[in-house]
């Protein structure tokens, strides 16, 4: 097909907000800033934190802060364009449409790894924990992010080079706030079969593998804690966990809405919110989540933040 690797449409309308009222947009827009700005400052919060206290210089923490860093980013991608096209025009060009989607890709599948490598993490700290210091070494730490990186761009890379080669020569209007991978295909006039035959098998395999891993992680971890004989140091192994579970709990759940779930049976409007929840809400939670039931953390975080304030008072 001639001129296949060609797009008509140079803009594309994001119609996820657009049939709210003025005012309801007016809130809208304030409920997100707000969010926004709770999701930095309490991720860069998080980061510093770690990075200030010499007890949290172990891989738990480790992971926890590439983490923080992931969710402002991938906030970042989102939100501030939710934020612009609210108050003023709701397109985005074909360019910035295909770089959102790009970074959108990255981001969700390291949240994807990172909660897959803390879970492993738990995993030797509970049931092989002679073995931590040996197993979880900052060489193996390092690799293992540094990995999850590597994987994310890539698998980013592919579809957004097949997106690339797509023409979409008529309707540009997206029913969503952002430029999801599966709103993209449904307005293309090419042939799409490569696309979603690489979503069904690749991308698939890049979401249920890690989310296979962290379920046989936290099986194990379940069976180890049972069989300890007193009920404090049961309590103690799944407080540990605890934060990580919700957090996973609350992450896929909102993908699996979405993404997993036959599409007749919600509407675009549950479609929109079940995405909220996993590109503005989760981010912005994950730091709640993590402190308020670890006392290290919130010794660090009270640290960091009367550091802050003494210096702004001097």
């Amino acid at each position: 097909m001639t001129g296949a690797n060609q797009s008509n449409v140079s803009k594309f309308l994001l119609l996820g907000f657009s049939r709210q009222s003025q005012r309801q947009q007016q809130l809208l827009f304030g409920l997100f800033l707000s969010m926004y700005l709770v999701t930095v400052l309490g991720n860069l919060l998080i980061i510093l934190a770690i990075r200030t206290d010499s007890r949290l210089h172990t891989p738990m923490y480790f992971f926890l802060s590439n983490l923080s860093f992931v969710d402002i980013c991938f906030s970042s991608t989102i939100v501030p364009n939710i934020l612009a096209n609210i108050l003023s025009s709701q397109t985005i060009s074909y360019i910035d449409c295909l770089t959102q989607m790009y970074f959108f890709i990255v981001f969700t599948d390291m949240d994807n790894f990172l909660l897959t490598v803390m879970a492993y993490d738990r995993f030797v700290a509970v049931c092989h924990p002679l073995h931590y210091t040996t197993k979880m070494t900052h060489q193996r730490c390092a690799l293992l992010v540094t990995g999850s990186w590597v994987i994310a761009n890539m698998n980013a890379l592919l579809h957004t080079l097949l997106m690339a080669r797509l023409s979409f020569c008529a309707n540009n209007a997206i029913p969503h706030f952002f430029c999801d991978i599966s709103a993209l295909l449904r307005l293309s006039c090419s042939d799409t079969h490569l696309n979603e035959m690489m979503i069904l098998t690749e991308a698939a395999l890049v979401m249920i593998i890690p989310f296979v891993c962290i379920l046989v992680s936290y099986i194990c971890i379940t069976c180890a804690v049972l069989r300890v004989p007193s009920t404090k140091g049961k309590w103690k192994a799944f407080s540990t966990c605890g934060s990580h579970l919700a957090v996973v709990s609350l992450f896929y759940g909102t993908i699996i809405a979405v993404y997993f779930s036959p599409s007749s049976s919600h509407s675009a409007e549950e479609d929109i919110a079940a995405a909220v929840m996993y590109t503005v809400v989760t981010p912005m939670l994950n730091p709640f989540i993590y402190s308020l039931r670890n006392k290290e953390m919130k010794g660090a975080l009270t640290k960091v933040i009367s550091m802050k304030f003494f210096s702004v008072q001097q």
